[in-house]
């Protein structure tokens, strides 16, 4: 997964000073843990990683700190609806291809898509934030499992 340099790069407190949020030791533990994770990370993969550096931290913590990093924008929700919260730093302008057989996410570059829509509003006075397609199939590790 690429990350964007401005958040990469800048040092943690003046990153949580950008988005109102305190600079603590238990999210930046997160921070730095999420930075090293590959793909779409889960609430429940991070807390696995983040347990090792913090032992007394709960999985009921490093969600609401995900909630949290997602609300004050350090993070993005991934797949909203597709059965579990799953988050990422990659800013470049990207979507996802999302296995329906085993729910992996990959990132697909945004130019891969062609042209996209840049309507601000949409019928029913819908205010677009921002466009976030899904490319629904089956993915290559399990198309040659179902061939085998």
């Amino acid at each position: 997964m690429q990350h964007s340099p401005s958040v990469e790069t800048r040092p943690f407190r003046e990153l949580c000073a950008d988005h109102g949020l305190t600079a603590t030791h238990q999210r930046q533990v997160l921070y730095e843990v999420m930075q090293t994770m590959p793909g779409h990370p889960s609430p429940e993969e991070v807390y696995v990683r983040v347990k090792k550096r913090i032992p007394a931290i709960s999985l009921a913590t490093v969600y609401k700190n995900i909630h949290l990093f997602v609300e004050r924008g350090v993070l993005k929700e991934v797949s909203m609806h597709h059965g579990s919260l799953r988050v990422e730093l990659n800013n470049h302008p990207h979507h996802h291809m999302v296995c329906s057989h085993c729910k992996a996410i990959t990132d697909i570059r945004e130019k891969d898509l062609g042209v996209l829509p840049t309507l601000q509003r949409l019928p029913g006075g819908f205010q677009v934030e921002r466009y976030a397609i899904d490319v629904i199939g089956i993915c290559a590790a399990c198309q040659k499992a179902e061939r085998s």
